[in-house]
């Protein structure tokens, strides 16, 4: 990345708020999402991803970088046409191909189906970004609903799992599965407590199945952001909450989308070959131990 590119700072985040499902085509401060500044070097060339929430947020900086990387790429997405069409819009432009999938990956069916297109459309596929999150904010524990509760579990950690049984038949030697943890997951929060917890489990569940395909040569990995500038945090965390975003972490500012996607071109590429069950902290300076 530039020096040169500004990054907002926590005291430039206001307390916006939008209704869920947030659109970052909304968003009065926009996420930097374009890579404008990233410097690609072929590392995916010829591969084939699939990524889920790769509408807005981390997933579109992910859809971008990895077509400035070579590779094909096809989005999943749950409710933002729009928001999707611009992801196909900036991958395009920057010379790649995206398939845009309108799926829940709530659904097994549906997640098979998605993988299924995948393959049908591009003939193959070699890495699968799990990203799709949903969380919601209770003051107080008591008030998280079943119905909150279970889409949390089912969007956060049963959608990983589901998506992951989809694509491990079509990986190979070399492929790679990447997971989103969060640092939240490691420290907790007491807004946030089903988020947190699908979080940890995807942490483990990442260390598991890494075990699980080491014999066949597939590589699974976590990358765990800290505070990050995403269309989730107007749209679902209190005012009070997103005004000063990021002023809790090290470097005093949230982190942008583009400066996590090259974790997660670190994992998918030849240049994390003899990484596996790993989880890489990209937070800014948020602790685990704090």
């Amino acid at each position: 990345m530039s020096d040169e590119i500004t990054r907002p700072l926590a005291s430039d985040v206001g307390p916006e708020q939008l209704p869920y499902p947030a659109k970052q085509s909304d968003m009065k401060l926009q996420p930097q999402t374009d890579l404008a500044a990233y410097r690609p070097a072929d590392k995916l060339r010829g591969r084939v991803a699939i990524i889920t929430g790769g509408d807005s947020g981390i997933g579109r900086a992910v859809a971008v970088a990895f077509a400035l990387e070579g590779a094909k790429v096809a989005i999943v997405y749950n409710a933002n046409d729009d928001d999707a069409a611009e992801t196909k819009r900036l991958v395009e432009a920057k010379g790649g191909e995206c398939l845009t999938l309108r799926h829940d990956v709530r659904s097994r069916a549906e997640c098979f189906a998605a993988v299924n297109a995948t393959v049908d459309h591009y003939g193959g596929l070699n890495i699968l970004i799990n990203d799709a999150a949903f969380q919601h904010t209770e003051e107080k524990f008591e008030d998280i609903t079943e119905e909150n509760w279970r889409r949390t579990f089912d969007t956060n950690i049963t959608g990983y799992f589901f998506m992951a049984q989809a694509a491990v038949p079509h990986l190979k030697k070399g492929d790679a599965i990447v997971n989103t943890g969060s640092i939240v997951g490691m420290t907790g929060l007491a807004l946030l407590v089903d988020y947190t917890s699908t979080k940890g489990a995807i942490h483990s569940f990442t260390k598991s199945l890494a075990l699980s395909l080491g014999d066949r040569g597939i590589r699974v990995n976590c990358v765990v952001p800290g505070p990050v500038w995403t269309p989730n945090i107007p749209g679902t965390m209190p005012a009070d909450e997103v005004e000063n975003f990021g002023h809790e972490v090290i470097l005093k500012r949230p982190g942008q989308p583009d400066e996590l996607a090259p974790a997660y071109v670190l994992f998918a590429s030849d240049d994390g070959s003899f990484i596996t069950g790993a989880l890489l902290e990209v937070t800014g300076g948020r602790l685990a131990a704090a």
